[in-house]
């Protein structure tokens, strides 16, 4: 059941990202590649998860789980709505600082020797010691990304609640997601493979279909934007 949900898991994270990198080459623009970057650390993470529980976990395998998972995924998809949402020198202001971010946490990760064994089976937890090292960056980083991407889908809820519904009920349905990766992350504290695998899947679903419900409302939008602009009499 386990690897089952994880391998789900997985193939939607991966599928995902496919699309958001298609629709980065249709039109290149600053928050498709944070979605995309954040979607694919995502995949990489589940796929290591489904290798992990299935055929054994390993430093290397471990360790990718942890950064792509735990640390960086969810903020660069908060920096994909912090272009979105408040414009591109804020992204851009952002950007830079989860540059810094992601380059001390890398390095942490890949070098910091393990507090615990990893175990035979199961879900890995409480392997890196506390202090300054990855649990602290994956406290960051979760904290902070989830609390962005929280405040910013929010703020579109609101900015659109009067004229573009689907912009709303995208944004719901990415704080839907949000949360259902927070709850993986207090399973995963727990060792409870089962539910952080649930979480898994229940929240590269819910991002997705958001993502995609978001976008048609924006690309609405902006079509109507245009055609009542050139339907204008000239001056």
């Amino acid at each position: 059941m386990d690897s089952a949900l994880a391998l789900l898991a997985a193939l939607a994270a991966t599928a995902f990202s496919i699309d958001l990198w298609l629709d980065y080459r249709r039109r290149p623009r600053p928050h498709i590649a944070a979605y995309g970057t954040g979607m694919t650390m995502f995949a990489i993470a589940t796929w290591a998860f489904y290798v992990g529980i299935t055929l054994g976990w390993t430093g290397p395998i471990y360790r990718s789980f942890y950064l792509f998972g735990a640390i960086l995924n969810i903020p660069f998809l908060a920096l994909g709505s912090m272009f979105v949402v408040v414009g591109r020198r804020s992204g851009h202001a952002m950007a830079i600082a989860l540059g810094a971010f992601a380059a001390i946490s890398t390095t942490l990760t890949a070098t910091v020797p393990f507090a615990n064994p990893l175990p035979e089976s199961g879900v890995p937890h409480d392997v890196f010691a506390s202090g300054f090292g990855p649990r602290l960056f994956a406290i960051i980083g979760g904290a902070m990304g989830a609390t962005i991407l929280i405040i910013l889908a929010l703020v579109s809820v609101f900015r659109f609640w009067r004229t573009n519904r689907r912009i709303v009920w995208g944004n719901l349905l990415i704080v839907g997601g949000t949360f259902a990766a927070a709850s993986g992350g207090t399973g995963l504290a727990l060792g409870e493979s089962s539910a952080f695998a649930l979480s898994l899947l229940a929240a590269v679903t819910l991002i997705w279909a958001g993502y995609r419900l978001a976008s048609g409302g924006r690309r609405t939008a902006r079509v109507t934007s245009e055609n009542a602009v050139t339907s204008q009499p000239p001056m």
